[in-house]
């Protein structure tokens, strides 16, 4: 832990910029309307871009105040002269560098990038580690129906005009574990060309494949989750 003089050192002193005051009252919160919507949103975006900017200078004075590393735009891992390069961001980044490490020792270029930073997103700083790869593979742990992930959306925008294999992974939804030997092969479909655009990690198609057919023989569908737990040989 650091000594309290140096995170009061490190930290302005703290203001609120939010006060309640009977002599001078306020709205927080209030409906914005089309007089100002334009503004005030440009507002959120304009400080944004100036968050994007400041990130990196306080991550540096943090890490020489303190002696390591914190926060920042992205962390990159075993980016160098890696052909694949798994994007990630959260808790499973530690199991993804595990992996990365274990098929560095095979003779696989492979890296991983995480995203500390997801708004502002640092559009530039993941252009300049992912540039170079031939493939891209991006662990999403949120789901958008009908579209794919949202990480990956925002990494297709950052190698715009960059022609390389790109691709989605659902994975970890509700909480699932995410296995090593799991992430081993998918990485490996990935690398040998056998993965698909869009995928979902250790989905059970069998249970999937079981419930549309029970779907398109009843009117009234009931809760999927519920027949999925409820169907014969499920561990679930």
């Amino acid at each position: 832990m650091p000594e309290q003089s140096l995170v009061d050192a490190f930290l302005p002193p703290y203001e609120s910029r939010r006060v309640l005051d009977p002599d001078d009252p306020v709205s927080i919160g209030a409906r914005v309307g089309p007089d100002a919507s334009t503004e005030v949103r440009y507002l959120a975006h304009a400080k944004q871009m100036r968050a994007l900017e400041a990130i990196p200078d306080i991550a540096a004075e943090f890490r020489r105040v303190f002696g390591r590393d914190s926060g920042g735009l992205i962390h990159p891992y075993r980016c160098d002269f890696a052909d694949t390069v798994v994007v990630a961001l959260g808790s499973v980044l530690g199991t993804v560098c595990d992996v990365v490490d274990e098929m560095r020792e095979a003779g696989v270029r492979i890296g991983a990038l995480g995203i500390t930073s997801f708004r502002p997103f640092p559009l530039e700083a993941v252009r300049t580690v992912l540039g170079n790869a031939q493939r891209v593979v991006v662990l999403e742990r949120a789901l958008v129906v009908g579209v794919g992930g949202i990480v990956s959306a925002n990494v297709r925008t950052a190698l715009s005009g960059i022609r390389l294999d790109g691709h989605t992974v659902v994975a970890g939804l509700g909480g699932r574990p995410i296995a090593e030997e799991s992430l081993h092969r998918l990485l490996t479909d990935a690398i040998t060309g056998r993965l698909g655009k869009l995928t979902f990690l250790d989905l059970d198609t069998e249970l999937v494949e079981r419930e549309l057919a029970r779907m398109a023989r009843t009117r009234r569908s009931g809760p999927s989750a519920k027949n999925i737990l409820r169907a014969p040989g499920s561990n679930r």
